[in-house]
């Protein structure tokens, strides 16, 4: 399954984060945690998407990138950022396999491409693109 969503601003990029998370809330656990891997360039709107998407998650705590310490935990809810990754290994290094194996774990990845080779199959790939001052294109593959 592949969606295509243009969004203008914020908001709106924020809304899309939320009906993502509504599908995977129906959808619910499967044998291993569910992976969502963002892709795009600097201010794509990755860490805006995921503020919706927590919010509908029910997180209460605020979404800010984990840029500098790569990872933040909010229940059973991950988030990942990538971005000063050099080697995946960093990754496994903070017990990463051990995150897949909970089905119970929703675990969010910025600049997934970095790591890709770690992400399962499965995984869900959002994609952003800059395509204006203040729009973008979000792509949305699921399997």
């Amino acid at each position: 399954m592949i969606s295509e969503i243009f969004t203008s601003n914020s908001s709106q990029t924020k809304k899309v984060g939320r009906l993502l998370a509504q599908e995977i809330l129906k959808t619910g656990p499967a044998g291993q945690a569910i992976i969502i891997g963002l892709v795009g360039d600097l201010g794509g709107g990755k860490t805006t998407f995921l503020q919706g998407f927590a919010q509908e998650l029910g997180v209460k705590d605020r979404i800010l990138s984990p840029t500098f310490i790569i990872m933040r935990r909010t229940g059973n809810f991950y988030h990942l950022d990538c971005y000063r990754i050099k080697n995946p290994k960093e990754i496994s290094a903070l017990g990463f396999k051990k995150l897949l194996a909970d089905p119970k774990n929703i675990i969010a990845v910025e600049w997934a491409d970095r790591i890709q080779g770690l992400l399962p199959k499965n995984a869900i790939i959002v994609r952003f693109k800059i395509t204006g001052k203040n729009t973008r294109k979000i792509s949305i593959t699921a399997p």
